[in-house]
C-alpha cells in the first residue's frame, strides 16, 4: 500500500503516514508545542501592540489547530492507545492512562474557557481580555506540558510493543477514515 500524507490540519509531518499512526500521534505532539508556544507568545504581543491583524491571525490559528486536530489526536488516543494498556497487568502504565484520560477532560474544559478569550480577540469590534487570557493560557499550557511527556515517554512505546503489526494498521486505517482521507 502506497503511503499518504494528509492535508489534515495538524495532520502534515513529512514522513509520516496513516501507515505509522504512533509517528502521526508524535507528530501531533510537536505541532501541540508549535501551537501552545505560539499561543505563549500572543499575550506579550497583545500587551505591547493590542489587537491587530497579526494578533487575529495568531488567535484564529491556535483555535483552528485545538478545534479540528486536537479532538481528534486524543479520540485516537482513547480509541487505541489507552484500552490496550489497561487491559495490561502494569499498575503504573494504567495509572498513568487514568490520568491522561482525566487530563483529557480537563483539557476540554480549560480549552472551552480559552477559546472564548481567544474568539473575543478576533471579534469585530476585537473584546480581548489579556489578563484572563493570560491566565487561561497558562493554564491549558500546563495541563499539556506533562501530559505529553508521559504519552511520548511512557505510555505510546508501551503500546506500540503490546499491539500487533495487524492491530497497528487498524489503527492507522480507522485514524484515517474518521478524517476522511483516501489513499492516493
Amino acid at each position: 500500500m502506497m503511503a499518504e500524507r494528509s492535508t489534515f490540519p495538524g495532520f502534515d509531518t513529512p514522513g509520516a503516514s496513516f501507515d505509522e499512526p504512533f509517528e502521526m500521534l508524535g507528530g501531533c505532539h510537536e505541532r501541540v508545542e508549535r501551537t501552545l508556544a505560539l499561543l505563549e507568545r500572543l499575550v506579550p504581543y497583545l500587551r505591547e501592540r493590542g489587537v491587530d491583524q497579526v494578533a487575529k491571525n495568531a488567535a484564529n490559528d491556535v483555535m483552528r489547530y485545538f478545534d479540528l486536530a486536537a479532538p481528534l489526536h486524543h479520540e485516537d488516543e482513547e480509541r487505541h492507545v489507552f484500552p490496550v494498556l489497561l487491559r495490561g497487568e502494569n499498575a503504573e502504565l494504567k495509572a498513568a492512562v487514568l490520568r491522561l484520560r482525566a487530563d483529557h477532560r480537563a483539557m476540554s474544559a480549560a480549552w472551552g474557557v480559552l477559546r472564548d478569550l481567544l474568539r473575543a480577540v478576533t471579534a469585530n469590534p476585537p473584546q480581548a481580555d489579556v489578563a484572563a487570557l493570560s491566565s487561561a493560557c497558562a493554564r491549558f499550557t500546563a495541563l499539556y506540558s506533562e501530559h505529553v511527556e508521559t504519552e511520548n515517554n511512557l505510555v505510546f512505546p508501551a503500546a506500540r510493543a503490546l499491539l500487533s503489526q495487524q492491530e497497528v494498521a487498524a489503527m492507522g486505517l480507522d485514524m484515517r477514515q474518521r478524517r476522511g482521507v483516501r489513499i492516493s
